[in-house]
């Protein structure tokens, strides 16, 4: 006959088995199930530097100015926030510092009050660039300091026409890519004053393929300075909407944008080499 183990054996029974489940989890000999996996973090985003490109005209202005800002953002909006505008109310010292360099492209006549142009010069000594193409130099006559700036005012030009640009200086970004002698069709400016004793000359024209007004042999177009704490670069070309479909005068403003925003400067003998921003 089969005993069958009474109610209280097995009640004895199940307590000690309970107890010694409880003690193998504490000593942690039970396997136990692993966590949900979860996704891998991913970092956000690094936020890109920033540029502002200016554009305001009080006087003439270029037909060629929409046709500039859309080659800007062709060639820069891979390395930098572009923010385009003709609104003076963003010069505000605290609006600026969001940007590593401000372009002025072909502006014209007294664009700026006491309190903008305050906030500009702030923005250059706290290290901010500046680059000018064409009428930049046309632009705030009456402040000194921009004149400064930007390295000449401009006083007339001739017709536009084919010329020659000789490259003086092969040994920074926005002339390393183009050849000795550059000859292209343009608006060619004269300056109020030779450039050259404040700046570093990148370029001139060659005035014997200039008809016209000209600088008497020695007529500065390019140039570049660190100004005050800050970088400025200029280019007197521009002034018509075909400039921004020539490869080499993209890659020129291109390279110059990105040196006054504060990019390093590849050698001359590899122009192709990616410009580095600096920290």
């Amino acid at each position: 006959m089969q005993v069958t183990p009474s109610r209280s054996l097995r009640s004895i029974a199940c307590l000690l088995i309970g107890a010694a489940l409880i003690a193998a989890f504490a000593q942690g000999s039970v396997p136990q199930s692993k966590p949900a996996a979860t996704a891998p973090t991913v970092p956000p985003a690094t936020a890109l530097p920033r540029l502002l490109v200016f554009s305001k005209t009080a006087s003439f202005r270029h037909d060629s100015i929409p046709t500039g800002i859309a080659c800007i953002r062709e060639l820069l909006s891979a390395r930098y926030e572009i923010d385009a505008t003709e609104d003076a109310s963003v010069f505000t010292a605290e609006n600026l510092a969001r940007y590593k360099a401000i372009v002025f492209l072909s502006t014209t006549g007294n664009i700026l009050d006491p309190a903008q142009e305050a906030a500009l010069e702030k923005f250059v000594h706290a290290g901010g660039g500046f680059a000018g193409i064409h009428a930049a130099a046309d632009t705030e006559h009456e402040w000194p300091w921009y004149g400064k700036l930007v390295g000449a005012y401009f006083l007339t030009h001739p017709k536009p026409q084919e010329s020659t640009v000789i490259v003086e200086k092969k040994d920074h970004p926005s002339t390393a890519m183009l050849p000795d002698r550059w000859t292209r069709f343009d608006e060619w400016y004269v300056y109020k004053d030779n450039p050259r004793a404040r700046v570093h000359v990148l370029a001139s024209l060659d005035d014997s393929t200039v008809e016209g007004d000209d600088m008497n042999g020695d007529h500065p177009i390019a140039w570049f300075q660190e100004f005050e704490g800050g970088r400025s670069w200029y280019t007197g070309g521009g002034h018509t909407k075909e400039s921004y479909a020539e490869p080499l005068f993209r890659a020129h403003i291109e390279a110059g944008i990105r040196w006054a925003a504060g990019e390093s400067m590849p050698s001359a003998t590899a122009p192709t080499t990616p410009l580095t921003p600096l920290n």
